[in-house]
């Protein structure tokens, strides 16, 4: 049975990643500025055609002992999306550059934490 193209849109994805807290701070991800960039691009497959997601992100420190956690739970962000198979058509990329700063963060989420 082909699957249908959800057309996700970037608005969406963003919706969906605002919903992550990160689990120590319990504030967005996308408030923290760790979201630096999504892309969606319809790939073909056998079984049709699909979104393929791509999330470029940081963490606040390279050597963040979390990092496996925020996989899961971007992925786990769409769960709820019967047409995304969020294994496959979820590439999540982590970057360093530019590393991640206070000033990233909206300004209402670091007036919430006294920054």
């Amino acid at each position: 049975m082909e699957k249908k193209h959800t057309l996700m849109t970037k608005e969406k994805v963003m919706e969906l990643l605002h919903e992550i807290l990160d689990p120590e701070l319990h504030v967005s991800i996308v408030d923290l500025g760790l979201i630096y960039d999504v892309s969606i691009s319809p790939t073909q497959t056998p079984e049709g055609l699909r979104d393929h997601i791509h999330i470029l992100m940081t963490l606040t420190t390279p050597g963040c002992p979390l990092a496996a956690m925020f996989d899961r739970m971007v992925k786990d962000a769409f769960k709820d999306i019967p047409e995304i198979d969020s294994d496959r058509d979820i590439t999540i990329e982590l970057t360093f550059d530019p590393p991640w700063i206070i000033d990233m963060m909206n300004p209402e989420t670091r007036a919430h934490l006294g920054l």
